[in-house]
């Protein structure tokens, strides 16, 4: 299951709501009371995901391990999150959360069955910073690469 919650966040955070949808039953169920947002089934996750681009500059989001409750099949567990972002409205926050997970073991491996996304802690001052083009860090990281291993 820890690898389901780090597949999430990674789906997320390359807005591949194909797969996010895909680590859920089908008809598993993400509630976010406070953005406030409910998607029920793997069609609506991925439909609330084709809208992100319209109304999400960036998020970086970040997944902290915690509890998990084995009982057969199926499991309950919590996950700590930690995020920045920026809508294209202009406004901005930093949060920490936590996920209420409900889990199903099937075929396909464990799925999430419900997610319920609480916050605990919202900044929402304007961030100064600015999220640079896309790819520029990868072309960045690249070139750093590139010059460590020509200094060896």
């Amino acid at each position: 299951m820890t690898a389901l919650r780090g597949e999430f966040t990674d789906a997320v955070m390359m807005r591949d709501y194909d797969r996010a949808a895909s680590l859920f039953t089908s008809d598993g169920v993400w509630r976010m009371p406070d953005i406030p947002a409910e998607m029920s089934g793997q069609e609506q996750i991925r439909a609330w995901g084709r809208r992100v681009p319209d109304f999400v500059d960036f998020l970086v989001q970040n997944t902290h391990p915690g509890l998990i409750r084995l009982d057969g099949d199926t499991a309950s567990g919590r996950t700590y999150m930690s995020e920045v972002g920026r809508g294209r409205d202009g406004r901005s926050g930093v949060n920490y959360a936590i996920y209420h997970d409900r889990y199903q073991r099937t075929s396909d491996g464990w799925k999430f069955t419900e997610r319920v996304y609480e916050i605990r802690y919202l900044d929402e001052s304007p961030l100064t910073g600015f999220a640079p083009p896309r790819g520029a860090g990868a072309a960045t990281a690249a070139g750093q690469q590139r010059s460590v291993s020509t200094a060896s």
